[in-house]
């Protein structure tokens, strides 16, 4: 059940409900007033390896990661385009959990693994949805072509979706953050829509949720690889219906799942690394427009990994997960 400022958030019986519940909470006053309150919030810069930085977990598209404030200090994501984030926080326990969740199907099996370790005290939990945009038009930004396009966009399908899920469900969720679709919308100087928020981080002690961005290094460990599943999951019957588990809460380890690629994964990573940046954007990406400027560099690397690592049991060993803990500086080494 979804509450705004402790009242339920009601909706007619019927086949549309996550679109009659999208269209109240845009409307909510107190929800766009937080809203806007979060759009004015510096965006906060995270970076690894220096210094007395903060313990952090980073979750990539597809992936979630329940984190415990004992070990982990903040937790976030960003590169959000008509992805939206998640936020579930346990204010009891400060337990918190994040996804960047890309596609409706696998809304309803996410939600109930971002729940397994945040408790079940049947306290409301707080829950946060950050990200996607009015992208209806956002594949014809720069095409000269025809028009023929999905009206609805990717973003608002995804919304509809998790606030439907959200609102059947029995545990009682506080919605502080509902920082999506035309409230997370801006233009740039030709016109095209642009996500505001595309980063955020939580502040596991205190549940404060800042807009963020991260570095590349603060991506981390196994980038690239974690980049790939997201890929070739989409084949594997294994998380079909759930994202992927990356993140080991009880022992602050990450641990990287086998991923399996085709051989001529190589051929096809070296066809579209011939492509043009204007032209990878446009294959590549669900918003060409609003892609941040590294987005053509790591698909790049990513064809580059898959062109010199065309097995994939040479990424992982025997079929083994590749394991990484965190040293005494907060960085990751590879355990196996």
């Amino acid at each position: 059940m979804l509450l705004v400022y402790g009242e339920p958030v009601l909706s007619s019986a019927g086949g549309a409900v996550g679109m009659e519940l999208v269209a109240a909470l845009a409307a909510h006053p107190g929800l766009r007033d937080a809203a806007d309150r979060l759009k004015a919030t510096l965006e906060t810069r995270i970076s690894a390896g220096r210094e007395g930085a903060p313990r952090h977990v980073y979750v990539f598209q597809r992936e979630y990661a329940t984190v415990d404030p004992a070990r982990v200090e903040l937790v976030g994501t960003d590169e959000a385009t008509t992805c939206i984030g998640v936020v579930i926080r346990n204010n009891r326990t400060g337990m918190t959990s994040v996804s960047h969740m890309d596609f409706p199907k696998i809304v309803e099996g996410g939600l109930k693994q971002m729940l397994e370790l945040l408790g079940d005290d049947n306290a409301p939990f707080d829950i946060h949805l950050i990200g996607g945009f009015s992208d209806a038009s956002t594949k014809v930004v720069r095409s000269s072509g025809t028009k023929h396009i999905k009206q609805e966009g990717y973003s608002y399908p995804l919304c509809c979706k998790i606030v439907e899920v959200l609102h059947k469900s029995q545990q009682q969720f506080h919605l502080r953050s509902f920082c999506v679709l035309e409230n997370n919308t801006m233009a740039d100087s030709h016109g095209n829509a642009l996500p505001v928020i595309g980063g955020f981080v939580v502040q596991t002690s205190s549940g404060v949720v800042t807009p963020a961005s991260f570095d590349m290094n603060s991506r981390c460990p196994d980038e690239v690889v974690r980049r790939i599943r997201v890929s070739v999951c989409s084949y594997d019957p294994t998380w079909q219906g759930r994202l992927l588990e990356t993140y080991d809460t009880q022992c602050d380890v990450f641990r990287i799942a086998p991923a399996c690629w085709m051989p001529n994964w190589a051929d096809i990573a070296s066809s579209l690394n011939q492509l043009s940046d204007s032209e990878v954007l446009m294959q590549c990406s669900t918003s060409p427009a609003a892609e941040p400027p590294h987005f053509v560099e790591n698909e790049r690397r990513i064809w580059k990994y898959l062109i010199n690592n065309p097995d994939w049991e040479e990424t992982f060993p025997k079929h083994k997960p590749r394991v990484f803990h965190r040293t005494s500086d907060g960085s990751w080494s590879r355990y196996s």
